[in-house]
């Protein structure tokens, strides 16, 4: 165990916004693919609704505005994202030598997909920090802000909640953290939050700290 955390067993990580800096560039496609199949959205609507959640939630959004989406949709937006990180994703700073050094047992607990969760640590040399310690929304029945991927991940570890600490940049990864009984610290440090009040936001979901830079993590506040 990791002194500076004497009362954590597993640390959980989100992926997008926290390990790598996707979430500005992946609504601005979500965005991009809507406006082709004729919902019209901007990138700051598209996080403001979907931050954090999965493509299901875009599914169900659609489905209560009485829109049908093309059966393509998905696949199309899967090979956007993919093409646009291929060019743009970064890692977030500092993260790589934060994960170096952390001695306690951790994982990944992501809503996006099992494929583009691996494609986005591979692409940011982060992979080895996890190995296949990688837990997503498709492996449950209930997605984020739901609880069941955190004690999902949680269970696959061996971990109890209550000793569990979860990394979110999104409400409704607080809340799902929350909700699962576990500590959760906001990360506020994306480039999605630059010009957004992220640390009001996550304060109010509930986190019990907000920090805005992984050279920061072990600093009290």
């Amino acid at each position: 165990m990791d002194s500076r955390l004497p009362e954590i067993d597993l640390v959980i990580f989100d992926c997008d916004g926290v390990l790598v800096d996707s979430e500005e560039l992946s609504c601005r496609c979500l965005s991009e693919a809507l406006g082709q199949a004729g919902i019209e959205m901007s990138t700051e609507q598209a996080l403001e609704l979907f931050l954090g959640r999965s493509t299901a939630a875009v599914i169900a959004y659609c489905r209560d505005l009485g829109r049908q989406l093309p059966a393509d949709f998905l696949t199309d937006l899967a090979r956007q994202v993919r093409e646009t990180f291929g060019a743009q994703l970064k890692p977030i700073s500092g993260v790589a030598a934060l994960l170096a050094d952390l001695r306690l047992p951790h994982c990944v607990a992501s809503s996006s997909d099992l494929d583009r969760v691996s494609f986005s640590l591979e692409l940011t040399g982060l992979a080895n920090y996890f190995g296949r310690r990688l837990y997503t929304s498709q492996m449950v029945k209930h997605g984020k802000p739901a609880p069941d991927l955190f004690l999902h991940a949680a269970g696959r570890m061996g971990a109890e909640p209550r000793r569990t600490l979860v990394i979110e940049d999104s409400v409704s990864g607080v809340t799902a953290a929350r909700a699962a009984g576990m500590r959760v610290w906001g990360f506020v440090g994306g480039s999605h939050y630059r010009s957004r009040d992220g640390g009001g936001l996550l304060r109010r979901a509930g986190a019990n700290r907000v920090f805005a830079s992984m050279t920061a993590f072990w600093t009290e506040g």
